[in-house]
């Protein structure tokens, strides 16, 4: 496993080795032991999958009381996902980056992305379709779930809707209701 650094100190880029042959591909993509050796946690309480079409835009989503870090895997399709450090304490503090995921890098190279505790978390559905699955650290707690208003001005992400040839995402109720930077109750 290769880990490699991003704009954001704590979040990372995590490259399982792939193994090849005429039958197909074996990878391990998740062992506890590699996990912590890499710095990373090796104990993931829940898997979380979503299928969504086009122009779907999920997020930005975080938890208070139970944060959770993800390990995000693209299993199908592509798309640009967004994290933010939302820590009042860290230097970081109101930062995003963003990471156009699929399920193998133009070179081959699977990619899963390291999302730790305190950030949002959100994407965007570039593909047709995409199945994305995610092992999260802590369980979901809905009465400490957090929506962050996707398009807040503060944050300014440029979201590549334009790009999909629609004028705004397509957004839950939910999602469509966040709140901005601001107003967000948020982790210290």
């Amino acid at each position: 496993m290769d880990l490699r650094a991003t704009p954001l100190r704590d979040v990372k880029l995590v490259l399982p080795r792939r193994f090849g042959d005429d039958r197909g591909w074996f990878a391990e993509v998740f062992n506890e032991a590699a996990f912590e050796r890499a710095g990373l946690p090796g104990r993931f309480v829940q898997d979380n999958q979503s299928s969504s079409r086009r122009g779907v835009l999920r997020g930005l989503h975080f938890q208070l009381g139970r944060p959770q870090g993800k390990l995000v895997r693209v299993l199908s399709g592509e798309i640009w996902d967004v994290a933010v450090d939302l820590r009042r304490s860290s230097p970081e503090f109101g930062q995003w980056a963003a990471f156009s995921l699929k399920p193998l890098t133009a070179e081959g190279q699977l990619e899963m992305l390291w999302i730790p505790e305190g950030y949002g978390h959100g994407f965007l559905v570039l593909s047709e379709t995409a199945e994305v699955l995610y092992k999260v650290t802590d369980f979901y707690d809905p009465g400490s779930e957090r929506t962050m208003l996707w398009n807040d001005a503060d944050l300014a992400i440029p979201w590549p809707v334009e790009h999909l040839g629609l004028k705004q995402p397509i957004v839950s109720v939910k999602d469509a209701q966040g709140l901005s930077l601001r107003e967000c109750d948020l982790p210290e």
